[in-house]
């Protein structure tokens, strides 16, 4: 029986554990994209109660439905907004809710149970155990966020904080980079030493000597790039949570003007950065805009810069995408905030994001 080298194991490993994290990326792109639907359909507030092992199941007759909803008639956002929905209507709100809240019971499990599954086969690097279990803590403490964003619009608002909403948004991001990063890490690794093997052991050094020739710019200004992919889609949920995306639908003039009339309407100054409609809608557009024209030096100068294939590749495709969400975002605003548009928007602003940290990755230093 020919012994498989050490190596060989780990780069397998490596890379099944790579494809389990990319699936848990899949799986987070999703619950973001539902949970723009349930904002969007206002249908966050329809389950008033926080239940994280009985609320697998929905309600299931008539009396279990009819209950849901009386506990959903108590609240300020049905008594101001919502008095006369009937039970039919609040059925098609919950279902975006509860498949939202499923969703998140689902990726807890397929993150949880591989977890366990590779760790007692011993197929995770030391290295990684502690990373990846910080990472599941993030995601049980995402879930309390989302019930604690939920709880702020149950008795004295008609919908969630905007505040906690942007902060509920910003975690899941946080955990999809943090996971995708990893994943990607683990791909490069387990590829090289079937490279070393074909190449003659050359590719550390062609990558150093990549690396020599001026690429640090280059990376500075990605990291700078992904900073601003994500800034910006922080601030999408604050227009999200506001729902400044509903005025001013012109562009690129906002009443006319450069810079709306009422921009410092509110003191202190700083509230108008998340609780002035105008200044909110603004702000992601001024924050869009100059995310945008760093992608587009970024792609400029990078096609001038001795990168490799994959580098180059992947520094079109994220300008590429960055051209898209622009006139994703301008139809969004024209369209006032249709649902179909609205929710390709906050894909598109995902895609980047993704395209983004692959780019920086892929100019990491080696």
């Amino acid at each position: 029986m020919v012994a498989v080298p050490a190596s060989s194991r780990a780069a397998s490993n490596d890379r099944a554990i790579a494809i389990w994290l990319l699936a848990c990326c899949a799986l987070i792109f999703l619950m973001v994209l539902i949970g723009g639907i349930t904002r969007l359909t206002e249908s966050g507030l329809s389950i008033t109660q926080w239940k994280p092992i009985e609320g697998v199941l929905p309600p299931l007759n008539e009396a279990q439905w009819q209950d849901a909803f009386t506990r959903y008639q108590a609240i300020p956002q049905y008594q101001a907004i919502h008095s006369d929905m009937s039970l039919s209507d609040f059925k098609h709100i919950y279902f975006w809710e509860y498949i939202h809240r499923l969703l998140g019971r689902v990726i807890g499990a397929a993150f949880a149970l591989p977890f366990l599954y590779f760790l007692v086969r011993g197929q995770i690097a030391r290295r990684l155990v502690m990373p990846l279990i910080g990472l599941f803590v993030l995601g049980g403490l995402q879930g309390a966020l989302g019930w604690y964003m939920v709880a702020s619009g149950l008795q004295d608002r008609i919908e969630v904080s905007q505040y906690r909403l942007a902060a509920h948004l910003a975690m899941a991001v946080v955990i999809y980079l943090a996971m995708l990063w990893v994943a990607l890490d683990l791909l490069v690794s387990s590829s090289f030493p079937r490279k070393r093997e074909s190449s003659g052991g050359d590719m550390d050094s062609r990558f150093r000597g990549n690396d020599v020739k001026g690429i640090a710019g280059l990376r500075h200004t990605a990291t700078l790039a992904l900073i601003l992919v994500f800034i910006t889609l922080v601030a999408g949920a604050f227009v999200a949570g506001t729902r400044a995306g509903y005025l001013d639908n012109t562009f690129p003039l906002m009443e006319g003007r450069f810079v709306p009339p009422d921009y410092w309407h509110l003191t202190p100054f700083w509230l108008n950065w998340f609780e002035n409609l105008s200044s909110i809608q603004f702000d992601h557009r001024i924050l869009a805009e100059t995310t945008w024209l760093v992608i587009a030096l970024l792609w400029f100068f990078g096609a001038r810069a001795p990168l490799t294939p994959g580098q180059r590749n992947a520094l079109h495709v994220f300008f590429f995408l960055a051209c898209l969400q622009v006139v994703l975002g301008i139809s969004t605003l024209l369209s006032v905030v249709q649902l179909h548009i609205a929710v390709t928007h906050q894909a598109g602003a995902l895609c980047l994001l993704t395209a983004a940290l692959v780019v920086r990755h892929t100019l990491r230093r080696v």
